[in-house]
């Protein structure tokens, strides 16, 4: 019962602290709450700790986010379920061994994305497509600082999972967790400069 408890009260903080808006917090839960049930309480960490690095890394130089116009204070239903759709799915897979690898790589997929964008900010970008110099918040826009924080990101997640036993191995999870975070985050950089700088 605490561990719902927890998960609920998760929610309702995000809300006031003005991290997600209601129906983020909410849907937020929904998620949570289908991960706890369909996998565990260790499962449902994995998915909070990737809550927690990406507040963090949102917050990171708000002023300076906030001077270029790109600061995204609080995020939407949309946000949470982009990120956490295919997670929920592999937990309720889980009870296959194959799909904890696709659990703990799409969770690390998206904190490195996150981490990346967020964080990665601050240093000059340039254009994945063509590697040009690009304003920061361009769609698109990656950077080495952004990519080294991204692995960083993905390998706490790939740690994580060994330590809350989601994952028995640490070398199989850091390997799942790194190649899904590399690999996630230049991919919606790519879409980011082919498809989203163009408004599709």
């Amino acid at each position: 019962m605490w561990d719902i408890f927890f998960c609920i009260s998760i929610g309702i903080i995000t809300y006031i602290r003005k991290d997600l808006d209601l129906a983020g917090s909410v849907l937020m839960v929904v998620l949570g709450l289908l991960i706890l049930f369909a996998a565990g309480f260790n499962w449902l960490l994995i998915l909070f700790i990737f809550l927690i690095l990406g507040i963090i890394s949102t917050k990171y130089q708000k002023e300076y986010k906030k001077k270029l116009g790109i600061y995204e204070k609080k995020r939407s239903m949309k946000n949470v379920l982009s990120n956490g759709i295919v997670p929920v799915a592999m937990a309720i897979l889980g009870r296959y061994d194959r799909f904890v690898g696709g659990f703990i790589g799409s969770i690390a997929a998206a904190t490195a994305d996150t981490m990346a964008s967020e964080i990665g900010i601050i240093q000059k970008p340039r254009l994945i497509t063509n590697l040009k110099k690009v304003p920061p918040g361009t769609d698109g826009g990656v950077s080495i600082l952004g990519t080294v924080i991204g692995i960083v990101g993905a390998a706490i997640i790939g740690i994580s999972a060994y330590f809350l036993n989601v994952c028995p191995n640490i070398l199989l999870s850091l390997k799942v967790a790194i190649i899904s975070g590399i690999i996630g985050s230049f991919t919606d950089s790519f879409l980011g400069a082919t498809f989203e700088r163009k408004n599709f």
